[in-house]
């Protein structure tokens, strides 16, 4: 009786690599995109907001004006969450909700009146920052997923790096021409291990962010429902009151904004009142994380009937710090606009490795006999060319619907969230009409004009120079797109060129 070969361990190794990269490689690569886009979150949301200007009320006034705006519209909340303009962000800012789980209703407020603001209806860049940890789904479900993908990743980068004996050689090997398989393996090999420590830090320290959703038990098990305590006893929040149950009269916020600049030497970020009709409410002053690593904010809590000072934070253990520096670490909080460019390099990089992996799959199937025209095969091709090239062309479609759309639409920030995902099925779709031997160029090639009509429409549209930033990253993104269409059409032209040749040479 003949037994198969057993397969040694770098081999298994490439197994996992393989498939495990395969079966979330396309939900990753939208992860590692708007994730990356999200790096300039705020600089997207002006962009999308263009009527905004600096603010025109000191702090204390507007948070007085956007709490009378609250307490006529819910009195009776759960809680209010007020951010205070500033000169990134000119409105303010307004949550308030009934219930943890929400829903939560939002509201930018104009500073000098304390109404709604008149800017256009959108999502800005808080849609893509969302979108990276929860896909546009229930809160629960899309980090749970998003959780379980990142486990994945990080399976797949660990047996990686086990499987590439020579990994720092072939850094520097690049052989495109030399087949098509040998090129794609150079390319994921490249732009891997290029930023092999940024994607381990981001995979990683995105998993801490998530832990306490995907293995709550130790919380549970010390502190039952009661997660307010946690956070009061690690330092991650200041304690506040208790509901008292009967109805009580709020002092004006701007007079506890007032004593919290004072009392920290710097304007709140945010201010939260929790139970704002409640005797017992409690406004909490959260303020902008010191400089470093660690991502927490200093906090205050006040009386909201009195303004006494009730708690603050102060030191926190060496876990918790850790666990901060970790969330840091992700959310770049800290870094500089240089070192800002250095992360969004590497955000690309990893959507690169994992774009050429999807890739290479499919290249290295056709010549181990897998059938051109099998479901499988043909499945993976489809995903790949509307997932990677179909992306690209949802966002410049969110970008446009925000020019296009109608300033008085109803639901107005929902039709550009539409418009993303329509722009990115059409795009899906039109894989399956293209011929294959034109899909790549056709499909990138469509997405390129999609992100050059951005600057265009936005020069006919609102003609401001403070957008000319972002609308020269969008021709960039746009002539990247456009090599991208030039590289794929490339291989077929060479062979087709190449062919006389080998055929004179069986002649001969």
């Amino acid at each position: 009786m003949s037994h198969a070969p057993r397969k040694s361990f770098r081999q298994s190794m490439a197994w996992l690599h393989t498939w495990s990269g395969l079966v979330v490689g396309w939900v990753l690569f939208a992860i590692f995109v708007t994730g990356t886009a999200s790096y300039y979150r705020t600089e997207i949301s002006h962009w999308m907001r263009p009527e905004l200007s600096a603010p025109t009320a000191d702090p204390a006034t507007a948070a007085t004006r956007a709490a009378a705006f609250l307490g006529r519209t819910m009195p009776d909340a759960l809680a209010w969450s007020v951010k205070l303009p500033t000169a990134e962000h000119p409105t303010a800012e307004v949550y308030w909700w009934n219930n943890p789980a929400g829903p939560y209703h939002h509201a930018l407020l104009d500073p000098a009146t304390g109404e709604p603001s008149q800017a256009r209806d959108t999502k800005g860049g808080d849609f893509l920052y969302r979108f990276h940890f929860e896909l546009s789904l229930p809160p629960v479900w899309g980090r749970w997923i998003v959780g379980i993908c990142a486990m994945i990743l990080l399976v797949s980068l660990i047996s990686g790096i086990v499987t590439h004996r020579r990994i720092f050689a072939d850094f520097f090997t690049f052989r495109r021409d030399r087949s098509a398989q040998r090129g794609w393996l150079d390319a994921h090999n490249v732009v891997g291990v290029l930023a092999l420590p940024f994607h381990l830090t981001i995979v990683y320290t995105g998993l801490v962010e998530l832990g306490p959703l995907l293995m709550p038990w130790g919380v549970k098990a010390a502190y039952q429902d009661d997660i307010l305590a946690y956070y009061a006893e690690t330092g991650i929040m200041a304690a506040g009151r208790k509901p008292a149950g009967q109805p009580g009269t709020l002092m004006p916020l701007g007079e506890i904004v007032a004593r919290a600049t004072a009392a920290h030497g710097e304007v709140p970020e945010v201010v939260m009142v929790t139970g704002p009709g409640d005797a017992a409410a409690s406004v909490t002053a959260f303020f902008e994380e010191p400089p470093g690593l660690a991502h927490l904010h200093p906090q205050i809590v006040y009386a909201g009937d009195t303004g006494a000072e009730l708690s603050r934070t102060g030191d926190v253990a060496a876990a918790t710090r850790t666990g901060a520096v970790m969330i840091g670490l992700h959310e770049a909080h800290f870094a500089a606009a240089p070192l800002r460019v250095l992360f969004f390099i590497c955000g690309v990089m990893g959507a690169a490795t994992i774009a050429s992996g999807l890739v290479l799959w499919t290249v290295a199937r056709a010549p181990k006999g897998a059938d051109p025209a099998g479901f499988g095969l043909r499945l993976v091709r489809i995903l790949n060319l509307g997932t990677i090239a179909g992306l690209p062309t949802g966002l410049a479609a969110y970008f446009l619907a925000n020019r296009l759309l109608p300033l008085d639409l109803v639901g107005r920030a929902d039709w550009e969230v539409r418009g993303f995902f329509a722009g990115w099925m059409l795009a899906a779709l039109a894989a399956l009409l293209y011929p294959k031997a034109r899909a790549w160029p056709a499909a990138l090639g469509v997405a390129a004009l999609a992100f050059l009509a951005i600057p265009l429409v936005d020069a006919l549209t609102i003609n401001e120079t403070r957008f000319l930033g972002f609308d020269a990253a969008m021709l960039a993104v746009a002539m990247l797109l456009a090599l991208g269409a030039r590289l794929a059409s490339r291989p077929r032209r060479q062979m087709r060129a190449a062919q006389p040749n080998r055929s004179r040479a069986v002649e001969a």
